[in-house]
């Protein structure tokens, strides 16, 4: 990464952060002064800029709006006791941000572009970061295509920006979910590894009818068999059975999560028995009814871990033990947090100080 490159940057006049309730964030509805953007056309990537925040205008011919050549992901800044500005591994973010561009036949975004871009925009906004306990400034980097041709084929233009959201917690509670035997997330072949639109947007039916039904998210299964568990909804999926930290190993249908690699990595440095294998609906379910499951929860960026408390499967609901204190998942936990937030040494290089 460089630090010499050139960025052009257009202040806002007057700052909007008097207008947000910190007291009461909604995760993913307050925007803060500025954004980053930066054009790809004639072949390579153009001079970024940092501008205000606010509405862009495009052609209703732009290819994303029809072909779904569009990618993005989530990381989080925050704050230290020093006041100083952490980010949680954004090299990992922008790893799998290129992985997904490839995918979907998108220009990879340089190192630099991406690094520096986002320094300099979180400086810019470094008073947006909340400092409150239990909240964060959620970053949302993303690219899309922008050529105006009503035509199935890559575009030859694309657009990469960052904006960012001051937010509070994502869940509030221990989840339900429901196990999702008739719709599919990803198939083999597809690309359910890569964060790109279109897999949320064909999530958002069936999790609609889970949620009419009581539920909080879904889980899903593979696509093939409706047999082994994959991962659920914003999040992947994690189980304590038998003292062992189970989950399905990552692949082209499963996103592969930085806060799954992150706590894999902490139960291998606190030698618990890890198994990334295929956990079958019927296995989880009487190792529920045998108390062999004891605790089963999600992870990922916007939630980082959410307890699970029941599963639900074929119209029964199954109830997880309540949490105790020194439960796996809380411990792993507040080992990230704790590195996150730099209330303890990061002896691993999670974390970049701007």
């Amino acid at each position: 990464m460089t630090d010499t490159l050139q960025i052009d940057i257009h202040q806002i006049e007057k700052s909007r952060i008097d207008s947000v309730d910190f007291d009461n964030l909604v995760f993913g509805r307050s925007f803060a002064d500025h954004m980053l953007m930066v054009d790809f056309k004639d072949g390579e990537w153009q001079t970024p800029q940092i501008l205000p925040y606010g509405p862009i205008s495009y052609s209703p011919a732009m290819m994303s709006l029809h072909y779904g050549q569009a990618i993005f992901e989530g990381m989080k800044a925050y704050k230290n006791a020093a006041g100083e500005i952490l980010v949680f591994r954004p090299e990992e973010n922008w790893k799998r941000l290129n992985k997904s561009a490839v995918r979907m036949c998108i220009p990879e975004i340089p190192e630099d572009i991406f690094m520096e871009g986002l320094s300099q925009l979180l400086r810019l906004d470094a008073e947006w970061i909340p400092a409150k306990e239990g909240c964060s400034m959620y970053i949302r980097p993303f690219m899309f295509s922008t050529d105006e041709y009503v035509g199935v084929s890559p575009s030859k233009t694309y657009k990469f920006m960052i904006f960012n959201c001051p937010v509070g917690s994502y869940y509030s509670k221990p989840l339900r979910v429901r196990v999702e035997t008739q719709y599919i997330r990803a198939a083999h072949g597809g690309v359910g590894f890569s964060k790109n639109a279109g897999n949320y947007g064909g999530s958002l039916y069936p999790t609609k009818l889970a949620m009419d039904a009581g539920y909080d998210q879904i889980i899903w299964t593979d696509a093939a068999t409706h047999t082994f568990v994959e991962e659920a909804g914003t999040m992947n999926l994690l189980f304590v059975i038998d003292g062992a930290l189970v989950t399905a190993p990552t692949g082209d249908t499963i996103l592969d999560g930085i806060t799954r690699k992150s706590v894999l990595q902490v139960a291998k440095e606190w030698r618990m028995k890890i198994e990334e294998r295929q956990l079958s609906v019927q296995e989880l379910v009487e190792g529920i009814k045998a108390g062999k499951v004891t605790e089963a929860f999600g992870a990922g960026t916007a939630a980082v871990i959410a307890p699970i408390a029941t599963i639900g499967f074929e119209g029964v609901d199954y109830q997880l033990p309540e949490r105790a204190e020194d439960a796996f998942s809380k411990r792993v936990f507040e080992e990230i947090n704790d590195t996150r937030l730099g209330k303890k040494a990061d002896t691993r290089g999670w974390v970049m100080k701007i």
